[in-house]
């Protein structure tokens, strides 16, 4: 089978999602734009260089809607005869932007790629599309629907985490990407983001705490108590489900939950022909991807079981993998990933990660595609795998091996 090589990874700087954030004024079908303006200049793509453009976002309604990824080339400097795909799969819409475009090129469909994803938060609102598993009362009923922060709270409690442990990995995701910008480890990957006149809008991630630290966690009121308590009461339909649980007990809290951010990222992908014909030589193969579905009330431990799978499936173990990138949707569920594999905590998001840096939804799993790879390279080491977990119960991941 012809082999799918990572040639470039390429992403905007995360601004605040609300609307005092650098990157508010600009819509996704912009920022996207420059992304992928980014690759064709960086690459040197000219006409008819990719297959496809695929192009993860999440809530996929007003300006985010129709099909953002064609949207997204007519208005960058890509030849119009190049496609678009707008994809969904929640949280990993990037990641799995990312697979199936290597799977594409292994199946023998075209040579090269463009291939990621966009979310701005702070324009188009999470949730503003609806969504059939929370507003349909008989899938709600019948799936034990609560919403994801209660999710994170259950695994928690299944699972034994503390506040305090929750917070202590806050913390040190946001003492990592300080580290990682002050030791400039993104410098390969962001881009600046500058306006029509050519001034820097933005250059760096803005939502990082850098002074984070346990007594100012440990201020916070836990956001998700009052839902799962009071009205409307998600904690007894999550007892329901798990009657084991004599209660629930909330530990998230904005601080070592992942922020609300504007972003976009982008991964060029391609065969070896492709690379070749533009004189590009590949960082990394794509060794293996996965997808699976999961419980769709706790919802959030997907990266266990498809970490699982893409393992087993190509003969590997988790000593096989030197690097990790597990997205910080909550502390919880990279605390499970961690207990669950007994892995170094210190080869999970080197360089911080979502809590942090913020959560773009339908970029992350491109963005820790790109992350992983700079990391690999920085550190010197061959083998990572990155995996999210995503809404109504599923999991992603990607295995990539230096070339």
């Amino acid at each position: 089978m012809t082999e799918a090589y990572i040639y470039d990874a390429v992403r905007s700087p995360r601004g605040k999602g609300r609307a005092d954030g650098s990157l508010h004024e600009v819509t996704s079908v912009a920022l996207s734009a420059k992304v992928l303006n980014a690759v064709k200049m960086r690459n040197g793509l000219d006409g008819h260089a990719v297959e496809d453009v695929i192009w993860g976002n999440v809530t996929q309604v007003g300006e985010q809607g129709g099909c953002l990824a064609r949207s997204a080339v007519l208005a960058s400097d890509l030849d119009e005869s190049i496609p678009g795909l707008a994809i969904n799969r929640f949280c990993a819409s990037g990641m799995e932007a990312v697979n199936l475009a290597a799977n594409q090129i292994r199946g023998g469909a075209g040579m090269g790629y463009i291939a990621g994803g966009v979310e701005m938060m702070g324009r188009v609102a999470m949730g503003s599309d609806g969504a059939a598993i929370a507003v349909d009362p008989s899938l709600a009923m019948k799936t034990y629907f609560v919403p994801q922060g209660i999710s994170a709270d259950i695994i928690a409690t299944e699972y034994g985490f503390t506040r305090d442990m929750a917070d202590a990995l806050a913390v040190e995701s946001q003492r990592r990407a300080a580290k990682a910008w002050a030791e400039n480890r993104f410098a390969k990957s962001v881009i600046e983001i500058k306006d029509q006149n050519g001034l820097t809008i933005l250059d760096r991630d803005e939502y990082m705490r850098p002074g984070t630290d346990m007594q100012s966690l440990g201020g916070l009121k836990p956001a998700f108590k009052d839902m799962g308590e009071v009205m409307p009461g998600f904690d007894k339909i999550a007892m329901m489900k798990y009657p084991h649980l004599a209660q629930i007990n909330h530990i998230h809290h904005a601080g070592n939950s992942s922020g609300i951010v504007d972003g976009a990222a982008a991964v060029l992908i391609g065969n070896k022909e492709f690379g070749e014909r533009f004189g590009l030589k590949p960082r990394a193969r794509i060794r293996a991807t996965a997808k699976i579905g999961t419980d769709p009330t706790i919802m959030l431990t997907g990266p266990v079981p498809v970490t699982q799978k893409i393992l087993a499936d190509h003969g590997m173990t988790i000593s096989d993998i030197d690097l990790f990138e597990v997205n910080e949707a909550f502390a919880s569920v990279v605390l499970r990933f961690q207990q669950a594999f007994n892995v170094d905590p210190g080869l999970v998001n080197v360089n911080g990660g979502s809590i942090a840096m913020g959560h773009p939804l339908g970029a992350t799993g491109a963005i820790i595609i790109g992350t992983l790879l700079d990391e690999l390279e920085r550190s010197d080491k061959e083998v990572g795998l990155a995996t999210l977990c995503i809404a109504s119960g599923m999991g992603a991941a990607t295995i990539i091996e230096r070339v």
